[in-house]
């Protein structure tokens, strides 16, 4: 098989993993910039351009979108859906998971375990909004924010107050959250791919921080996952509508919660944590369901 990367860095760990595998099975594979590429869109053969040449022999894509280019990323992908071209994950399933509030009411919808949630508009509702996901402390979130960045602990009403006036006064978009004090600063990571949790791993925050991600120091391990979790993270994935995931579940009094359903999850810290093969495991599941035309949404999301 001929294989496409839609990724910006050749050189990041997930990339080169997955050059690897592939290679390592015997396709070819090549990495394009996302940002480099560009659409023909027409009714008739809509086609991409890369650099000056006619992208279209590609058997399938494995899109490495950036939550910073996810509209244009999205678009390169269906369009790639709309030529016949297998995607990894979808261009709906993608918009659909970078959208936390939109992942989070689709996630509620299929009832799946979750924090409790406020979303409002209006400073004079912060009061209320705050009772209603059961008062301090709790966790304040920007809807745009990855990896940690633009998530606020405040451990007092008044604190809280105070951050989300302040991120309304900037015009942010915020979401207020429980805080899972039992979670103990940990969270688990379950790599999905297709609808079996092919690794999991428990990352712990450093001592005095609540966010677990390893990007902020937090430390990963291997970890044994319940029936349960296991379950709910297969679920989550398929409510997004993504083939290969990472789902972020805490463990609360009332069973395993989701936090994030990641449709770029990196590879580095589930394989070191594990020894597992992850990137082969997706290469895999690549050559046995890859086809032509084979996307549900035919790029019509």
């Amino acid at each position: 098989m001929h294989l496409g990367i839609l990724s910006r860095n050749s050189s990041l760990y997930s990339t080169r993993r997955l050059m690897e595998a592939a290679e390592a099975r015997g396709h070819t594979i090549r990495v394009v910039d996302t940002l480099r590429c560009y659409m023909n869109i027409a009714s008739h053969k809509p086609r991409i351009h890369y650099k000056g040449e006619d992208l279209e022999d590609f058997d399938a894509v494995i899109p490495r979108i950036g939550s910073s280019i996810t509209f244009y990323g999205a678009s390169v992908v269906r369009q790639f859906e709309m030529m016949g071209v297998f995607s990894l994950n979808e261009s709906v399933a993608i918009t659909r998971s970078r959208d936390k509030l939109r992942s989070l009411q689709l996630l509620s919808r299929k009832g799946i375990g979750l924090p409790v949630t406020g979303f409002a508009h209006s400073p004079d509702d912060i009061p209320d909004l705050i009772q209603m996901v059961g008062g301090a402390p709790l966790v304040i979130k920007l809807l745009e924010g990855t990896q940690g960045i633009g998530v606020v602990l405040a451990e007092t009403e008044k604190a809280a107050e105070s951050v989300i006036q302040a991120f309304m006064g900037l015009k942010a978009n915020i979401m207020v959250q429980e805080y899972i004090k039992e979670a103990g600063g940990a969270d688990i990571r379950c790599f999905v791919i297709g609808d079996k949790v092919v690794a999991a791993m428990k990352r712990q925050a450093p001592d005095g921080e609540f966010r677990s991600n390893l990007h902020r120091g937090g430390q990963a391990e291997l970890i044994k996952i319940t029936p349960e979790e296991r379950s709910t993270a297969v679920r989550a994935a398929k409510a997004m509508g993504l083939r290969v995931s990472g789902v972020d579940l805490l463990r609360s009094n009332h069973g395993p919660v989701v936090m994030e359903v990641n449709s770029s999850p990196g590879l580095e810290g589930i394989e070191k944590a594990t020894g597992k093969d992850v990137a082969g495991l997706i290469i895999d599941y690549i050559e046995k369901n890859a086809a032509p035309y084979k996307n549900k949404t035919q790029g019509r999301g």
